[in-house]
C-alpha cells in the first residue's frame, strides 16, 4: 500500500449507486463461508487457525472454496495468513482488528438467521403451497 493510500481520506461508500465497490465488497462477505470462515477465526482469536483446522470445522466447505475465501478476507485487510516453512508448510490465518469489527456484524446475523429459520422455512413452503394452487 503506498502512503498516498494510507493518507487518504476514508470515502464512505454508497450501496445504491450501481458502480460504488460497496456492493462487491457485499458480495464478498454475505457469503455463508464468509460468515463461517469469520466465526471461527474470531473464536481463536488473538490466535491462529491452521488451514487444515478451518476445513474441518467448515462442514461442507471444499478445500478450494476455502482457499478462494481466506484468499479473499487477506486481500481484503481482514485476516492475516502465515506460512510456517516445514514440509509441507503449514500456513495458519488469524483476523485484524478490521475482521474482529466484522466478526460483530455477522453474529448478529447469523443469530438472526438461525432464530428465523423456522419462520422463513414456512413462509417459503406457504408461498410455494401458494403458487402451485394457481398453477
Amino acid at each position: 500500500m503506498t502512503s498516498q493510500a494510507k493518507d487518504a481520506p476514508a470515502v464512505r461508500g454508497d450501496l445504491f449507486d450501481p458502480a460504488c465497490p460497496t456492493r462487491r465488497l457485499l458480495d464478498r462477505i454475505g457469503t455463508k463461508w464468509t460468515s463461517m470462515a469469520v466465526k471461527v477465526l474470531a473464536r481463536a482469536a488473538p490466535g491462529e487457525v491452521r488451514f487444515a483446522e478451518l476445513l474441518r470445522r467448515m462442514p461442507g466447505v471444499s478445500q478450494k472454496m476455502l482457499s478462494a475465501t481466506l484468499r479473499s478476507l487477506v486481500r481484503d485487510g481482514l485476516a492475516e495468513r502465515r506460512v510456517e516453512p516445514s514440509v509441507p508448510p503449514a500456513v495458519y490465518y488469524r483476523l485484524t482488528p478490521l475482521g474482529l469489527s466484522l466478526d460483530t456484524v455477522l453474529a448478529a446475523v447469523r443469530d438472526w438467521a438461525e432464530e428465523h429459520m423456522a419462520e422463513v422455512d414456512r413462509a417459503n413452503s406457504l408461498h410455494d403451497r401458494l403458487e402451485r394452487s394457481v398453477e
